[in-house]
Parts: C-alpha cells; structure tokens; sequence
C-alpha cells in the first residue's frame, strides 16, 4: 500500500513539504479514497492527515559581511584636488591684474611663489595682502 501520491497531493494543497504530511494509521481507507484536494482539504479538517512541526534551526543568523578585496573602501584625499582648483583661481586672477597693469611684474612672481606654496587661503586673502603691498 503506497501513499506516495496522495502524500505529494496534500504537500501541494497543504502548502507544505512531502516530508512534513502524516497520515493516520487508522483512517488509511479514507486516504485511499481521496482523489480531489477538497478531500485532502477535509480530511486535513478532521485530524486524519496532520503536518509535523519544522524542524531544524529556528533562528536565521545574519551572515557577517567579508571584508575583501572587493569591498575595502580607500579613503580619498582631496588637498591635490583643492590645491589644485585654488591655485588655477589664484593664478588666473593674477594675470587679470597683471594685463589691467595693478600690478607690475616682479610683484606678479613674487605672488605666483607664495600662490605654489599655499600662502593664499582664498581670492580674497590674495586682493587684499596685493592692495596692502600696493
């Protein structure tokens, strides 16, 4: 007598694994009898087939995240990029005040060493410490 089919019937309409259908001893003629799934259905109701408890782990843990080559985030550094973008600024400003004739040639140089080593924070910074030489 296998009930191999009438198990993967209930598994399918009870919504559940084959291994979790248990039939009851006794009623196995009623098993044997249902062919739709409102039998299953009904014979579920009743108590003659049951589904087991899952077994196993209970608690899914969290797998923690690897830290490898693709995921090592670098640490950028933007002074390049600021030093950059300030001392462009610095410089074409000065050639503004070079070809408008505020400024004369030697001061433009001496301008353009203190802009290579950071001397001016900002084109402001820079106006102001020429009108003071000026």
């Amino acid at each position: 007598m296998q009930l191999s089919r009438k198990k993967a019937l209930a598994a399918k309409v009870l919504g559940v694994g084959v291994n979790r259908i248990l039939f009851s001893g006794s009623n196995l003629s009623e098993i044997k009898e249902a062919i739709t799934r409102q039998d299953i259905v009904d014979l579920h109701k009743s108590g003659v087939i049951k589904i087991k408890e899952v077994s196993g782990r209970k608690k899914s843990v969290k797998r923690k995240h690897r830290r490898r080559t693709g995921k090592i985030k670098k640490k950028v550094n933007n002074r390049k990029q600021e030093y950059a973008i300030i001392t462009r600024k610095l410089r074409t400003f000065l050639k503004h005040m070079m070809k408008t004739s505020s400024i004369d040639k030697a001061k433009y140089k001496e301008a353009r060493k203190v802009i290579r080593a950071r001397g001016f924070k900002s084109k402001r910074h820079l106006k102001e410490s020429m009108e003071s030489k000026v």
